[in-house]
């Protein structure tokens, strides 16, 4: 049975898509078997699949609406490893439309249940908002994981994610927790970003990553050819990094079991 996390933070621009893309990447590297869902509508984890979000038959809007199947949504990236369910600008239209029917915040998680023996993990790609796209992952998810940036505003964002996530907890889904906290665009020289990151350390323990995603511009490159940089250049230290991000993830889960 799969592991299923959200990658969440409802701070924009702290790496959400990046760090969801490239650890589905790690972790189809070190053999597992990796579903990434794209709630995102702009579309830019689908985009840097390699998948062309303009030319989807259909996607995870129909899915969540009931108008496709999981196999008729679901694609395979081949240069990628993994499995995709991809996302259109279609998909804001689902937060209208969400509104208005039965069991709104469990229809990702109803999509997925037959199909969860199929992979290893699954990662889904949240938007930066507590949206009911945002709620249907937190109420399909096993646990979250939080990229962050060491800076002040992001510990802001991280009030209110944690905040979120409690309550989910409380009146969703009992099983939601906060797997881990993933440092992103981590520069070593800057005072700031060291001293925010002790103060993490001192507030969740071991549930940060001991591995730092560091600023990288073969990264930032990646997405423009439609690979994530765990294949796009296996060699750069932001790749390497996911790299240990995704062994220190399945050390975490696959120790428990």
């Amino acid at each position: 049975m799969a592991h299923v996390f959200c990658i969440a933070n409802q701070k924009g621009g702290v790496g959400k898509t990046t760090s969801a893309v490239n650890l589905a990447a790690a972790l189809a590297v070190l053999k597992r078997r990796v579903l990434l869902i794209d709630l995102d509508p702009q579309g830019n984890g689908t985009m840097g699949c390699g998948i062309e979000k303009r030319n989807l038959r259909s996607s995870v809007y129909e899915l969540l609406l009931e108008t496709a199947s999981f196999d008729e949504v679901v694609c395979h990236a081949e240069a990628c490893g993994f499995d995709v369910l991809p996302a259109n600008r279609e998909l804001a239209g689902a937060e209208v439309e969400l509104a208005t029917v039965e069991r709104r915040t469990l229809r990702l998680k109803m999509a997925l249940a037959p199909v969860l023996d199929r992979y290893d993990y699954v990662l889904i790609d949240c938007p930066p908002s507590l949206s009911f796209l945002t709620l249907n992952a937190l109420c399909a998810a096993d646990g979250v994981i939080i990229p962050m940036q060491c800076e002040y505003y992001a510990l802001e964002g991280l009030t209110d994610m944690v905040a979120s996530i409690k309550r989910v907890h409380k009146d969703m889904n009992r099983k939601l927790r906060i797997v881990a906290l993933l440092r992103v665009m981590f520069d070593q020289r800057i005072t700031l970003q060291q001293q925010v990151s002790a103060q993490l350390y001192k507030h969740f323990g071991e549930k940060v990553f001991a591995t730092v995603i560091p600023r990288n511009v073969r990264l930032a490159e990646a997405p423009s050819y439609g690979l994530p940089g765990v294949i796009y250049d296996k060699s750069s230290k932001g790749s390497k990094a996911y790299v240990a991000c995704a062994n220190e993830l399945i050390e975490r889960i696959e120790a428990k079991e």
